[in-house]
């Protein structure tokens, strides 16, 4: 049976394996640990910045079984809630640490498929009646070749807007060679933010990914957002919705 990633574990922007990687069909199929580590300039999820325009250390590793059922988890530095912390309601909040599980596979050639559950967590220290950003979602992709649809659905509030649950994001994402060792990235996405004014907006993103060899890749990606300045601007006057190009260097295992 061919097998396919359809962007596994990219919480951010750090490109983990982004792009559909086919394992041939007479290649016995076992099951294994992958992972990845790496470094980035700046945090990025679905177009925010989670670190205030700062660097972030990333990792995540994954356990794929022969039968297409997997599990995994990715962690990252963040500053997004500890940014908002006040000497009369301090939050200790500085790392994002996050589980999952599902099931991938293909059917007629050129499709294949993912579905699965992600737990967003957050640990730390939070004052009381603060909103817990912890969030669980369910998302189900399809793609064709090298263009993928996703839809993630919240069960819980989303990363701490009070009665947000039922959001969902939508990514349509395109990831194509175009030269030996070079990768174009193009993606588009919205986030609907249920019963909070003003928080939903729209992101996109284009960059380039390069294959050294060896396991080591960079990415280099311009993103934007029409987030509403006045519901993603922290508590330091930093926009965290702007228009910005992302740098990461990685090494898979």
């Amino acid at each position: 049976m061919k097998r396919c990633w359809i962007a596994v574990v990219a919480a951010g922007s750090m490109v983990m394996v982004s792009a559909l990687a086919p394992v041939l069909a007479d290649e016995a199929l076992v099951s294994k640990w992958v992972g990845s580590a790496g470094v980035v300039n700046d945090y990025l999820f679905r177009g925010i910045s989670q670190t205030n325009r700062k660097p972030a250390v990333q990792a995540g590793v994954e356990f794929d079984h022969a039968s297409d059922w997997y599990l995994g988890g990715w962690g990252s530095r963040v500053s997004w809630l500890s940014d908002a912390s006040t000497s009369a309601a301090p939050i200790s909040s500085s790392v994002e640490l996050d589980l999952y599980g599902g099931y991938r596979g293909s059917f007629g050639g050129d499709w294949s498929y993912d579905v699965g559950v992600y737990r967003y967590q957050y640990p730390g220290s939070y004052p009381a009646g603060f909103v817990l950003p912890n969030t669980t979602e369910a998302y189900a992709a399809l793609a064709w070749k090298s263009v993928s649809l996703k839809y993630s659905y919240a069960f819980t509030n989303l990363f701490g807007y009070a009665g947000s649950e039922r959001s969902g994001y939508v990514d349509l994402s395109w990831n194509q060679a175009f030269a030996p060792g070079w990768l174009l990235n193009a993606h588009v996405g919205h986030q609907q933010v249920e019963n909070v004014a003003g928080a939903s907006y729209g992101d996109w993103k284009l960059g380039v990914t390069r294959n050294f060899g060896s396991g080591w890749s960079a990415a280099l990606g311009y993103y934007d957002t029409n987030a509403n300045a006045s519901v993603y601007t922290n508590a330091r006057g930093h926009y965290l919705g702007r228009a910005t190009a992302v740098l990461s260097l990685a090494r898979s295992f």
